[in-house]
């Protein structure tokens, strides 16, 4: 097993995580099987119940070690081969006390593995000022100096910039960061991430990871960057446009719904679309907002009006929950297309509960009692659309991470007005998928299908909304679920 540690210095969010994805897609166009892991320095009994907008205190087992190299052995193919290559993307920045216990970790995991097994991926910023328009390589300098300092030593230092970097700044970082200028590679700002793969590539990170780590490569051309290559420059290209209001809680910071806005970009950029978000909070649509702040009020309802389609993602608690349930009822009448991406129930003392805690969840305790991981649902009809988008399954293994089900008491009177349960979980005791009739995409779901979209394999549901936005849904349908040659 070969082992990538990726790390980022200066900033958070400097892109640890696209660096840590493109090196695994390029790896793995290579014919090697690669698996990930991402490691955030939060803890608690269930780090998933914090809002978006909060950090915790760190806090680390003894036992990292080992679970990872259990973790990187699972096969995450379809052909069930254990992976050959774990890119692990450590999250925080260097030097920030939450990652320190997780840089010890892999300061003894490097030995515990061997050098040749091991490497260090930094991910580092250049910043340019306006007022010089000088590369500035200090801030590296300093990053590195500190991971040194800690134990680690970078062998690839990934510079982000906003231009190309210059071969004097190149040097420079070389010379002082004690490194080979091939080994200081400018990741400069793109059209589009998935440019990346192929930003590294032509800078010889394969070439060079594959002599480190003593990698067999294929030399075969590579037919998975020729298809990522033809992906890449197609965004570049696209002319028409659709829109998405997405309506939740957390909409002030957009990586809240990370997951969600690439589902969505991955399923336009599947149908030749540009991708609109328009982020809703779902609070402003509420009748309350109208009264104390009327401009917000009529903002969100023109963005939700205004959209070709409308999705309303997973949230948790009491607040906005009433803004959700406008927006869906406007959907429903309006005839526009939606999706509902896993949903809880809000009062706990109704009279009427049509969402239900599960059996195994235990009341007033919110961590560790979702279910969680890889789940199977069941279609149970032959006609719905779900079904059909996802290849006329049977069955479909989706990740779930819910405590609330649907009460299977209402199951009846709920179908006899036209709200379909089409997809159920294997005992038939719970409700993962509904429909709605005559409606030309009104669609919610359990489990969370952004989890498993990938760019050149989008998830269904999200593929459904997009092409009912844009209006090309029942031809897709009817065309056998295949997209029209580009």
């Amino acid at each position: 097993m070969k082992y990538i540690l990726v790390t980022g210095g200066v900033i958070s969010g400097i892109g640890k995580g696209i660096i840590a994805s493109s090196v695994g897609t390029i790896l793995k166009s290579c014919g090697l099987h690669v698996t990930a892991i991402k490691i955030d320095p939060y803890i608690n009994i269930d780090a998933g119940t914090f809002s978006p907008y909060e950090h915790v205190v760190p806090h680390i087992t003894d036992a990292i070690q080992e679970w990872v190299v259990k973790q990187a052995r699972v096969p995450v193919e379809d052909d069930d081969v254990e992976p050959q290559v774990c890119v692990i993307e450590l999250g925080g920045t260097v030097g920030d006390i939450e990652s320190m216990p997780f840089i010890e970790a892999f300061r003894q995991f490097q030995f515990k593995v061997k050098r040749e097994n091991f490497c260090n991926i930094h991910v580092s910023l250049i910043p340019q000022p306006s007022a010089t328009g000088e590369q500035k390589t200090k801030p590296t300098q300093s990053s590195v100096r500190e991971l040194r300092g800690l134990g680690l030593s970078p062998d690839l230092i990934m510079c982000r910039c906003s231009t190309v970097l210059e071969n004097s700044v190149k040097e420079k970082i070389s010379m002082f960061c004690h490194v080979e200028p091939e080994q200081v590679i400018c990741v400069h700002d793109v059209s589009s991430i998935y440019k990346v793969p192929l930003l590294l590539e032509k800078q010889g990170v394969v070439s060079y990871l594959s002599r480190r780590l003593n990698m067999p490569i294929e030399t075969r051309p590579r037919k998975m960057l020729t298809k990522w290559k033809e992906m890449s420059d197609r965004s570049d290209r696209l002319l028409e446009q659709c829109s998405i209001a997405l309506v939740g809680k957390y909409t002030k910071f957009s990586d809240s719904y990370a997951s969600v806005i690439k589902a969505l970009e991955h399923s336009a950029l599947a149908i030749s679309h540009k991708l609109e978000v328009k982020y809703v909070d779902s609070a402003h649509l509420e009748p309350s907002t109208l009264q104390e702040e009327p401009v917000k009020y009529h903002e969100a309802w023109q963005k939700l009006c205004s959209a070709d389609g409308v999705l309303v993602p997973g949230g948790f608690g009491v607040r906005g929950t009433e803004g959700k349930i406008h927006a869906i009822s406007w959907a429903r009448n309006q005839k526009k297309p939606f999706l509902d991406a896993n949903s809880t129930e809000f009062d706990p003392e109704s009279k009427h509960p049509v969402v239900i805690d599960m059996p195994e969840h235990n009341p007033g305790q919110m961590g560790g009692t979702m279910r969680l991981g890889k789940r199977r649902t069941i279609f149970k009809t032959n006609n719905s659309v779900l079904r059909k988008l996802y290849g006329d399954a049977e069955y479909v293994d989706e990740r779930h991470r819910h405590r609330f089900e649907v009460n299977p008491e209402l199951k009846s009177h709920f179908e006899e007005k036209g709200f379909r349960f089409v997809g159920q979980d294997v005992e038939g005791e719970r409700m993962e998928v509904i429909e709605l009739d005559d409606h030309p995409y009104f669609v919610g779901v359990q489990y969370h299908p952004e989890f498993t979209s990938r760019p050149m394999k989008p998830s269904p549901p999200y593929l459904g909304l997009l092409l009912a936005a844009a209006g090309k849904l029942q031809s897709y349908l009817q065309k056998g679920c295949r997209l029209s040659p580009r």
